[in-house]
C-alpha cells in the first residue's frame, strides 16, 4: 500500500447456514491500497464517488462540505455548504452534477461545479428528517433511504417531485440502497433482521426476513445475475439472497461475529468486497462467489477507523472509501 499525503415471499426459503475460514485462491491476489491526506482535519470524508471526468467527489459530514480529489495531482477543491447541513452521501450524474444527501437540514442537493450554485430540493414530509444515501436508477433518477423517518424515497429529476414510501416496520431504519439489473430497489433494514424489495412500476415495498432475528444488514450490493449479497453488521455474517427462489445463504466472515462488516462493493466480475471496521486497522476482505471463498484481506494503513460506504469504478476496476482517519482511500481491484 501506498499512503499518499497531500414481505415479500413470507415463507423465504432458508439454505444451511455456511461457515468457511478464508481460504484463498491460485490465482488471486490482493488489491493494491493507496490513500490521501483531506486537508480539513476531524471532518468525516466519506462516500467518495469517481466520476467519469476524473475526479473523485466526496462529503465531509462533520463540517457541511462537498469537495473533489483529484488523484493524479493530489489536489483537493471544498465546496461549503449551508451550516447544518451534515451532508451523508453523495453521486453525480452524466453531465458532472453533484447531489448530496443534505442529511440534518431534510433535503437532497445539487451542486454545480462550475458555477458553485446550489439547488436544494426539500423532502414533502416533515418526518422524512433526514436523507441518507443515494444511487440512481436507469433512468437517471434517484432513489434514497431516510432513516430516521423510516422512508425510502424516489426523486424524479427532471420535475424534482419527490415520492416517499413509508416502511410498514416501525424503527427499520432504511439504509444501504441499490438499484437491481431489473430495476428493482433493494434496500437493507438496518433496524431489524430483513431487507426491502422495491417495485418501482408500482412503488410498492415488501420485506424480506433473514436467517437470524438478530441480523442487522446495514449495506447491500447486486451483482448481474441479479443475485443481493449483504454485510450483517452486527452477526458478521455476508449472505447471498436469491430473489427468484427465495434462499438464502451467509458465511462468516474472516474477522468473526465481532468484526462489524460495513462498506461494501461488487465489481465488474462479480466479486464482493467489504471492510470489516471493528478491528484497528480496518481490513478490506474479498470474497468470490465463483468458488464460494474469501480471497484477499488487505489492512488499511491509515486505520480506517470505520470505512462507511464504498463506490466500484468500472473503467478503472478500483473501489474508493472514506475513513474516519480522514482519508480518501482507493483499491485497485486485481
Amino acid at each position: 500500500m501506498r499512503f499518499v499525503n497531500a414481505t415479500w415471499a413470507i415463507s423465504v426459503v432458508l439454505s444451511a447456514l455456511i461457515v468457511l475460514p478464508f481460504a484463498g485462491t491460485a490465482d488471486a491476489a490482493d488489491p493494491v491500497l493507496e490513500e490521501w491526506k483531506v486537508p480539513w482535519e476531524r471532518t468525516r470524508p466519506r462516500d467518495p464517488f469517481a466520476a467519469d471526468s476524473g475526479l473523485v467527489w466526496f462529503v465531509g459530514q462533520r463540517a457541511d462540505y462537498v469537495a473533489s480529489l483529484d488523484p493524479t495531482s493530489g489536489a483537493f477543491k471544498r465546496y461549503e455548504l449551508e451550516e447544518g447541513t451534515g451532508p451523508h452521501n453523495l453521486i453525480v450524474d452524466a453531465d458532472g452534477m453533484v447531489w448530496y444527501a443534505g442529511n440534518r437540514a431534510a433535503h437532497i442537493g445539487r451542486l454545480d461545479p462550475a458555477s458553485g450554485e446550489i439547488e436544494k430540493i426539500p423532502m414533502p414530509n416533515p418526518a422524512a428528517v433526514d436523507p441518507h444515501t443515494l444511487v440512481f436508477d436507469a433512468a437517471g433518477d434517484i432513489w434514497f433511504t431516510v432513516q430516521g423517518g423510516n422512508f425510502v424515497g424516489k426523486l424524479t429529476v427532471k420535475t424534482r417531485v419527490v415520492d416517499l414510501i413509508e416502511v410498514p416496520t416501525r424503527g427499520a431504519r432504511p439504509y444501504g440502497i441499490k438499484v437491481a439489473p431489473d430495476g428493482t430497489v433493494w434496500v437493507a433494514l438496518f433496524g431489524t433482521h430483513k431487507l426491502a424489495r422495491i417495485d418501482p412500476a408500482k412503488m410498492m415495498l415488501e420485506e424480506i426476513e433473514l436467517v437470524s432475528e438478530d441480523a442487522r444488514p446495514r449495506r447491500l450490493e447486486i451483482t448481474s445475475d441479479g443475485i443481493v449479497w449483504y454485510v450483517d453488521y452486527v452477526d458478521g455474517m455476508l449472505g447471498r439472497l436469491d430473489p427468484k427462489t427465495g434462499a438464502i445463504d451467509e458465511w462468516n466472515v474472516p474477522g468473526g461475529s465481532g468484526s462489524r462488516p460495513y462498506g461494501m462493493a461488487s465489481d465488474a466480475k462479480d466479486r464482493i468486497w467489504f471492510v470489516e471496521t471493528r478491528r484497528e486497522p480496518n481490513r478490506l476482505i474479498g470474497f468470490d462467489p465463483r468458488t464460494s471463498s474469501f480471497t484477499s484481506s488487505v489492512e488499511i494503513e491509515s486505520g480506517g477507523g470505520t470505512v462507511r460506504h464504498m463506490h466500484y469504478r468500472a473503467a478503472t476496476n478500483e473501489v474508493w472509501f472514506g475513513t474516519d482517519t480522514n482519508t480518501i482511500g482507493r483499491a485497485r481491484l486485481p
